[in-house]
């Protein structure tokens, strides 16, 4: 992660007049203008950009916590047992989704069939399908968590040329048939590959007529007239509602991005979570490559791609959005604001440029600062960027600028040059409170973190912290939470170093304790000795094992007699050494059953891995004598590959998440599925927890299923704490 920060000590200043007293030669364009108003505000966040087709591939594809630190909303996928691509059945992602607080899934229904365009045989043959998938739904757990999708693109899929005329027929009868059977039951459409104004209100006038109107309103937006348009499709939208006398409903872009430039690009993506955010509905980004991959957010199951930091900012966002003004409607540059008076601060989220890979200068002149005096006549700015990555593992954020800006009628303007076409940038405003630079791309602010329970910012009156500010409230409370998200190359023993104050407080013990939680489980309860007073910092590290990628770690308040009454300050983060054990596949100790064989492989390890394991309960590969000094969780790192695909398709790299049945010395078996590494000879990782005994263990990996796990290069075992 580099960092270009600059410290910037100013006062609100009108850059635009600067040009016109260049000399003849060196002008250059003026800056651009985003104006953000505090004073403005639009309303709840909705989040709703933040959604998927086909961006799960089964359970565990994506890693959970890649989902969970963005704050995910909406996905798309297949019907139950669905045909069209190999992995993303909606029944079988949901708990994962659901744990990482999704909020619904829609069920892709024709995607039933193989091929692609749908196969057409007939409305009695989809009546059957849509019987078999509604009575799945019925039967699942969580029921409620679905939407049904019963047409995708019927403008030329199935329906071309008669979308005023069969289609709403065959609408209103797939349409009660699901009704019939889920009575429940929340339906989406029409599913208009693209905004369709006739069309649509055509459709909505023979919804409303027949009793047959959709839950939720959905149509595509894959075009380059999404930049111009997409306020003119969602005033028209809103407009045939109005006329129609139906009330609003919520409005899902099932699909969005075009084919090439967009997915995973944060320059451009930024655009239209901007404006989806501000017309509050949902959308999911478009399906243009491999399932199980967050449509480019996430490469290699668990690190970030620079379009995953855009995403995690925007679900950083709290309190209400307010509006934000762009230098033009349909222009490249936008952006997002959101002001929470709580913790006192204010988020701006922006971006974009044509051409995507040109520079440009901006001014973000953020006015109403006098609605919101918490924030003081002089504000601190921190503004961070993210670069576009492809599909390679993004290195994070880096520092642009940082600086304190007095404000001068209400407003201060930050004046950025050099910007990204490609990249996305996000800008905190706090009151001026800073003592110090946000730090090094490893250490990460407390204040900047997501809060929960107690936990507070109040920009009083302490001292000798870092940064800005710092975390409180874990006095009296047994709910109080800073989750930092944090970012490290590779699998290993990481330093993280939490600095705090631990002053005397009423009832409390001298010296304090806190829970460190990582990635959804208790990690430990970490000794931290008293300091003198409030304003005495302290800094205890622990060794870490974290896996390469995205990690969430939380710092929580759990005893009920405020051994846990802490300030927190921040989280360092470094590379540090420990024990970790390798086993080798291939290892002559280690039994092959059936069909299970070793093979050369130029991307191993050792040369070597171990292939053909499963498809059928004889034939596994064991490792023998794996051996740990105590009984208790390890983690176990499977280096693997995994190249298969099955049938073909336009465009979809048709991948399969092959899954592996591990069990322990004998014991019930776990299934865990391995994200394709779409090369036979490129080796990935996966960490995985397993509960040792003292002394030697085995560990074996088969697939009773019909399918293979993933070739095998070796395993590595560490303790979660070294």
């Amino acid at each position: 992660m580099r960092s270009t920060s600059r410290k910037i000590i100013g006062v609100a200043v009108l850059t635009l007049a600067l040009a016109s007293v260049l000399p003849v030669g060196t002008a250059s364009a003026a800056p651009s203008q985003l104006t953000v108003d505090l004073s403005a505000n639009t309303g709840a966040l909705r989040y709703g950009a933040t959604g998927f087709l086909y961006g799960l591939g089964d359970e565990g594809i994506p890693n959970e916590t890649m989902l969970a630190a963005i704050k995910p909303q909406v996905a798309a996928q297949k019907a139950p047992d669905g045909l069209q691509h190999p992995n993303g059945d909606a029944l079988k992602v949901a708990p994962m989704f659901k744990r990482a607080g999704g909020r619904q899934i829609e069920i892709y229904m024709q995607d039933i069939y193989p091929n692609w365009p749908y196969d057409n045989l007939g409305l009695n043959d989809y009546l059957a399908k849509v019987d078999t998938i509604a009575r799945k739904v019925v039967a699942d757990p969580n029921r409620g968590f679905f939407v049904y999708v019963p047409f995708n693109e019927p403008d030329w899929i199935w329906y071309s040329g008669q979308l005023q005329g069969r289609f709403l027929n065959d609408w209103r009868t797939v349409y009660q048939r699901i009704k019939s059977i889920d009575p429940s039951a929340r339906i989406a459409g029409p599913g208009f590959s693209h905004y369709r104004s006739g069309d649509m209100r055509a459709f909505f006038t023979f919804a409303k007529n027949n009793n047959v109107l959709p839950d939720v309103a959905t149509w595509h937006e894959l075009g380059n007239d999404f930049f111009t348009d997409w306020n003119n499709h969602y005033n028209d939208f809103r407009a045939i509602e109005s006329s129609l006398g139906i009330g609003p409903r919520p409005i899902t872009i099932d699909e969005y991005a075009r084919q090439s430039g967009d997915l995973g690009v944060p320059g451009n993506l930024v655009q239209y979570v901007a404006k989806f955010e501000a017309s509050k509905v949902d959308a999911c980004l478009a399906y243009w490559t491999t399932a199980g991959g967050l449509n480019d957010l996430v490469t290699r199951n668990n690190q970030a791609t620079g379009g995953w930091w855009l995403y995690k900012w925007y679900g950083e966002l709290t309190g209400n959005t307010v509006a934000v003004t762009p230098p033009s409607a349909g222009g490249s540059l936008q952006g997002l604001a959101a002001l929470d008076a709580t913790k006192q601060q204010a988020r701006v989220v922006f971006g974009g440029n044509n051409s995507v890979s040109g520079t440009y200068d901006t001014n973000v002149v953020v006015r109403g600062l006098g609605s919101t005096p918490f924030l003081g006549n002089t504000v601190h700015a921190t503004v961070w960027g993210v670069d576009s990555s492809g599909l390679n593992p993004s290195t994070g954020p880096f520092v642009v600028a940082e600086g304190d800006y007095t404000a001068s009628g209400g407003q201060v303007t930050v004046p950025l040059t050099g910007l990204r076409g490609s990249a996305a940038y996000h800008v905190i405003i706090t009151p001026n409170k800073d003592l110090s630079t946000v730090g090094g791309a490893s250490r990460y602010q407390a204040e900047y973190a997501g809060l929960d329970g107690g936990a507070r910012v109040t920009y009083g009156s302490n001292t000798g912290y870092s940064g800005t500010y710092f975390v409180e409230g874990y006095g009296a409370s047994t709910t109080a939470s800073t989750k930092f998200v944090v970012t490290v190359p590779s699998d290993g023993y990481y330093s993280v170093g939490l600095r705090y104050s631990a002053g005397p407080f009423s009832g409390a013990p001298a010296n304090r304790s806190i829970r460190l939680r990582l990635n959804g489980s208790d990690l430990t309860d970490l000794a931290l000795p008293g300091t003198a007073d409030w304003n005495t910092w302290n800094t205890v590290t622990t060794k870490v094992f974290l896996p390469a990628g995205i990690s969430r770690i939380e710092v929580n308040a759990y005893a009920g007699d405020d051994r846990d009454a802490v300030n927190v300050d921040y989280l360092d983060v470094a590379a540090t050494t420990g024990t970790i054990t390798s086993y080798e596949a291939e290892a002559s100790g280690n039994t092959l059953s059936g069909t299970a064989a070793r093979a050369s492989n130029s991307g191993a390890s050792g040369g070597q891995h171990v292939g053909f394991v499963g498809a059928g309960a004889g034939n596994t590969l064991r490792f023998n004598n794996i051996t740990v000094p105590t009984a208790g969780r390890y983690r176990m790192v499977v280096a693997y590959a995994n190249a298969e695909v099955v049938g073909d398709h336009q465009y979809n790299n048709n991948i399969v998440d092959r899954g592996a049945d591990i069990s322990v010395n004998g014991g019930a078996s776990r299934r865990v599925y391995f994200r394709n590494t779409l090369s036979w000879t490129t080796f990935r990782t996966t960490v995985v927890d397993v509960d040792l005994a003292a002394g030697a263990n085995t560990i074996t990996f088969g697939n009773a299923s019909s399918g293979y796990a993933p070739d095998l290069d070796l395993i590595r075992i560490s303790a979660p704490i070294g």
